[in-house]
Order: C-alpha cells, then sequence, then structure tokens
C-alpha cells in the first residue's frame, strides 16, 4: 500500500476515557504520519497511553471534558494538512479504507465532508445518513453507490479543510449530541456537497468508547447533555418558541415515564431519564 494518500490528511481523535479503544485504531494510527489526539481529561491514562503507542502524535491533554465539538476545534485548530479525519476512538477503520475514502474525495472535488457507510456489525450496515428533516423524508433503499446526502454521523467524517472553511467548523454551545447535526445543516444549506461513499466500511462499536469508573453517571450525562443539546438546535435552526414547547412536552413525559422505569428497576434507563429531567430543568437560552 502506498503512503502518499496519507500524507495529505490528520487524523483528529477525540478521547475521554477510552484507553480501552487504543488498539484497535492503531493499525491505523500508527502508519499516518499526522496524528491529533484531543482528551478531554480521562482518568485512565489515555492521553499518556495514546503517547507511547504514537510518538509521532500530538497529544492534546486538555484537563477537563471540554465537549466533543469544542476538543475537534482546538484540534483542527492545529491541521495543516488538506483533509481531515475525524474518528471516534469506538470506530475500526482500516488503512485501506481510509485510502478508498481519499481516494473518493479525489473523484468529488467540490465535496465538503465524505463519509463511509459505518457498520454496527460485519454484516450489518447503520444508517448514518439522511436527509435534514425539515427539507425531505428519507425513505427507500440503501445507498448502492456514493451520493450526496444532506447528514452523515460525525463519528467517522472526512473533512476538505478549504471547503470547510467557508462554514467553520463544530459550534461549541453543543457540548455533546447534535454538533454534526448542526454542522452538516450548516455545510448543506451553504451548497456544499456531503457524500457518503457505502463501499468504504468502517466498522462502529457505538457508544463504546467512554468506559470511566461510573457507568450509571455515564448514562446520567448522556441523559442530560442530549436534551440539552436537542432544545439548543431546536432554539438555533427553528426558533426558542418551538425549543420552550418541545421543553414543556418532554418535561412532562419524562415525569411519567421515570416512576415506571424506577418499578421495573432499570438502573441505566432510569439514570439517563434522570439525567433528561434534569438537563430540561436546567436548560437555559
Amino acid at each position: 500500500m502506498t503512503l502518499m494518500y496519507f500524507s495529505q490528511v490528520t487524523v483528529v481523535v477525540v478521547t475521554y476515557n477510552s484507553a480501552h479503544c487504543l488498539s484497535m485504531l492503531s493499525p491505523l494510527l500508527s502508519i499516518c504520519p499526522h496524528v491529533v489526539i484531543s482528551d478531554n481529561g480521562s482518568d485512565d491514562d489515555t492521553a499518556s497511553k495514546s503517547q507511547m503507542l504514537w510518538p509521532h502524535a500530538t497529544v492534546l491533554a486538555h484537563g477537563r471534558n471540554l465537549g466533543f465539538g469544542a476538543a475537534n476545534n482546538r484540534a483542527l485548530a492545529l491541521v495543516k494538512t488538506s483533509f481531515a479525519l475525524l474518528l471516534n476512538p469506538d470506530c475500526e477503520m482500516s488503512p485501506q479504507a481510509l485510502q478508498a475514502l481519499l481516494a473518493s474525495a479525489q473523484d468529488f472535488q467540490d465535496a465538503a465532508i465524505l463519509a463511509p457507510q459505518l457498520m454496527a456489525t460485519e454484516s450489518r450496515p447503520e444508517v448514518n445518513y439522511r436527509w435534514p428533516s425539515g427539507y425531505w423524508t428519507s425513505r427507500g433503499k440503501a445507498a448502492e453507490g456514493p451520493l450526496c446526502v444532506g447528514f452523515v454521523c460525525g463519528a467517522v467524517m472526512l473533512l476538505r479543510m478549504d471547503r470547510m472553511s467557508l462554514t467553520g467548523f463544530f459550534d461549541e454551545r453543543f457540548f455533546l449530541y447534535y454538533e454534526d447535526d448542526d454542522l452538516c445543516l450548516r455545510v448543506f444549506q451553504a451548497k456544499l456537497p456531503i457524500v457518503l461513499c457505502p463501499q468504504v466500511r468502517v466498522l462502529h462499536r457505538s457508544r463504546g468508547s467512554v468506559r470511566g469508573r461510573s457507568p450509571l453517571r455515564s448514562e446520567y450525562l448522556r441523559g442530560y447533555h442530549h436534551a440539552q443539546s436537542k432544545l439548543v438546535f431546536l432554539n438555533k435552526h427553528e426558533s426558542l418558541q418551538a425549543a420552550k414547547h418541545l421543553r414543556r412536552r418532554l418535561i412532562w413525559m419524562t415525569a411519567l415515564a421515570l416512576p415506571l422505569r424506577v418499578v421495573l428497576f432499570s438502573p441505566k434507563l432510569v439514570a439517563r431519564m434522570w439525567g433528561r429531567w434534569r438537563g430540561l430543568l436546567e436548560w437555559s437560552v
């Protein structure tokens, strides 16, 4: 395999208690000359282990959790190559897949973002792309060849840096969740192509990148930030009135559902719903 392709891309990985994922990233990161690890205050030595595994990498140890978008922005500010590959720690991407994605970027030179087909298992594809719901309802068969879409999941994104300079990167008001929705919508509204390349496949071990010492706290934070980011997105792209209406509805729905989860004794769902409740109550413009 030629390494010519890899000299034009910087691989950016945002980590948070992701030390258990590093080994599956190594086949790719070990041969990519430009790598930035942006660590959000992990307490499992992710930052130091990353530097030991990949001495050529730039490791940004922030010391605290800046949020997914903000940590990506800090890394993207250092990129000097033509492309940046945003790669979640729970995504197993082979060198061949990256080479194929970069080859597609040469075929679609107007594309601002290119993305692979994410796979839940070796044989089960995820639905990691769609049209913006405010424009069209996605329907029909899965993609059989490269096509323009309105949204791709932020777990793996190849960004063409000169095109992305027209829209900017992540809005840091989104701490976690919906930052990729917001980015893709802005790119779409700027009439910059977002291209899905279904022939390029990447295994996505969804939500497998965070362990931490308290799984229930992770579920709580998941619910909290998802609720807050949903309201931030609606306020930004629709209206404050729509966000407030949704907030009231979700507060009542969560209040009704939470006791049922307690009775059925589902600790993870209880923690997540309690986080959603707090996120909804504490949201402010």
